[in-house]
């Protein structure tokens, strides 16, 4: 079942992003409560049994890429238009190889499109652009971004 996360959610949610990310690279405690708090309408987590298994988190923004600054300051998001980010999106590793990172996904696609999204966009390492690319996502370069101190891809969805 995917359903919007909610602060209940905080402690699982931050034991798979701390499994997912390297510390320098995982959201702080403090950064994912505001996200649940701030845009819950795009925060998803994939529960099964009572458990929270995965997430995507991501805001939405006015230009296409995700930028350092969107991982320390952050808005509601705005109802209709611009471009979904995608911040955030694990699994525990307990549950790899399911489809919860592909279902999560789906799901904000779907969303997105729902409030006339242009596009939804993500980082990643150079070893998940593959899986991405399967994803339906193009990669479009090298991104600005220094975030955990890692060379990012620009990948992304257009939606229209």
């Amino acid at each position: 079942m995917i359903r919007k996360a909610n602060i209940d959610d905080l402690a699982r949610i931050m034991d798979i992003e701390r499994a997912g990310f390297s510390e320098a690279e995982a959201a702080t405690e403090a950064a994912m409560k505001e996200r649940i708090e701030k845009i819950s309408d795009t925060f998803f987590v994939v529960e099964e049994q009572g458990d929270v298994r995965a997430f995507v988190v991501g805001n939405v923004m006015t230009k296409r890429y995700i930028t350092d600054d969107q991982f320390e300051t952050l808005q509601a998001n705005q109802p209709i238009g611009g471009h979904q980010s995608v911040l955030s999106i694990a699994v525990d590793p307990a549950y790899r190889s399911r489809g919860y990172g592909s279902q999560l996904l789906t799901h904000i696609e779907a969303v997105a499109r729902e409030a006339a999204r242009e596009s939804v966009s993500l980082t990643c390492l150079a070893r998940l652009i593959g899986y991405y690319e399967k994803q339906g996502y193009v990669n479009e370069g090298a991104s600005s971004s220094t975030h955990g101190g890692e060379q990012w891809f620009n990948l992304v969805k257009p939606l229209s």
